[in-house]
């Protein structure tokens, strides 16, 4: 499940360009309900795209936005609570880790979802059910 964050050099603090990703992940496990299952742990990966500032732009002007894209399966974060959740905590996680005077409503998240069988590891692809199979069986562990 990649997480993609997208950020104009200098809104981030070095710490935070470092945590962004792993407390992002903890972000969406602990959405899910999920947090502390290795199996589905193990399933988000993520990149962190740092431009330069001239570059970012939101509602057509230049604008230090941190965008936050989530890219998940059709059964990840399956309700409204749940997105909103997410949605919530990534912000909270992106105010926690940018330089002081970064706004808040210059952070936006973004969730997508794959359909069934639209999202894999290794050249799988995986459905619902087989992710669904892999956490429960991981969480038995």
């Amino acid at each position: 499940m990649p997480i993609t964050v997208t950020a104009p050099q200098g809104v981030l603090t070095p710490t935070g360009e470092q945590e962004i990703l792993p407390r992002l992940t903890e972000d969406l496990a602990r959405a899910g309900g999920l947090s502390g299952n290795a199996a589905f742990i193990a399933m988000i990966g993520g990149t962190l795209h740092v431009l330069d500032a001239q570059r970012v732009y939101g509602g057509g002007a230049n604008r230090p936005l941190v965008m936050v894209e989530l890219k998940l399966p059709n059964i990840g974060l399956d309700s409204l609570e749940a997105r909103a959740a997410f949605i919530a905590a990534a912000t909270d996680t992106v105010d926690a880790l940018t330089v002081a005077g970064h706004r808040r409503e210059d952070t936006w998240v973004n969730v997508l979802n794959a359909p069934d069988g639209g999202w894999g590891i290794a050249g799988r692809a995986y459905t619902g059910q087989d992710l669904i199979e892999a956490v429960t069986a991981a969480a038995g562990r």
